[in-house]
């Protein structure tokens, strides 16, 4: 198996099966904050002036609750597994690669810091019937915030000196001295106990999800490498 088909199908499996456990996760604890937040979304809640208008939501396509919702979340995750387990594997590869799921899980928080905890500390999970600011302005910022997150933990982890340890440091906490962008207005019907409970359930399924994602590769990883050019070797 060449390197590229490798890598692939390193990232495909244990995509999958992260993919598969982030659906089980989130169908037990976020999915029910979901509809019970949608209630307020379609139960006579009152537009927020000056935030977004919800018509075009209203007319939207969406899946059927029940087996059809859980199948666009099952195939949304396992894409998304399997996407994100192509960075990580080829983000490790240039660092020596993956040895032993216990380096893994060390990835895999690294990987949940850059994508999920930094942009949430500006930017948290939304529920349905939430004001929310421009979706151009919110993605150009959670790309700038996940990349100068990564590129912050490279230069403390990887570059061993004070300098490039407070420069790592400066890069991550820049984006959120700049701002994530915010909606003109945060009066919302949705009760804050359970926007809280909903941040705190997203925020630890996609804790789970990289700690297995990263554990996974580091279980799968050392085999492929084993069988091409030794344990110790990259397949970059």
């Amino acid at each position: 198996m060449n390197l590229f088909r490798s890598v692939v199908f390193i990232a495909a499996l244990s995509g999958l099966v992260a993919g598969l456990a982030m659906t089980a996760l989130q169908t037990a604890f976020t999915v029910p904050l979901i509809l019970q937040a949608e209630t307020f979304e379609t139960g006579g809640h009152a537009h927020v002036e000056g935030a977004p208008a919800h018509e075009d939501e209203e007319e939207a396509w969406s899946p059927e609750d029940g087996a059809e919702r859980l199948a666009f979340t099952a195939l949304a995750n396992i894409v998304t597994g399997v996407g994100f387990g192509l960075l990580l594997v080829v983000a490790s590869e240039f660092a020596g690669g993956i040895q032993g799921w216990r380096r893994g899980l060390i990835w895999g928080f690294g990987g949940f810091a850059i994508f999920t905890l930094a942009p949430g500390l500006s930017l948290p999970p939304e529920l349905p019937a939430m004001p929310v600011a421009d979706l151009t302005a919110r993605q150009i910022w959670w790309v700038g915030t996940a990349a100068a997150t990564a590129g912050g933990l490279a230069l403390i982890v990887f570059r061993g000196s004070a300098l490039f340890a407070m420069l790592g440091l400066a890069l991550i906490l820049l984006p959120h001295l700049i701002g994530a962008p915010q909606p003109p207005s945060h009066e919302t019907a949705i009760p804050m106990d359970l926007l809280h409970r909903f941040v705190v359930a997203v925020t630890a399924t996609n804790l789970v999800f990289w700690a297995l994602l990263g554990a996974l590769v580091g279980l799968i990883r050392p085999r492929f490498a084993q069988g091409l050019a030794g344990p110790q070797a990259s397949l970059a």
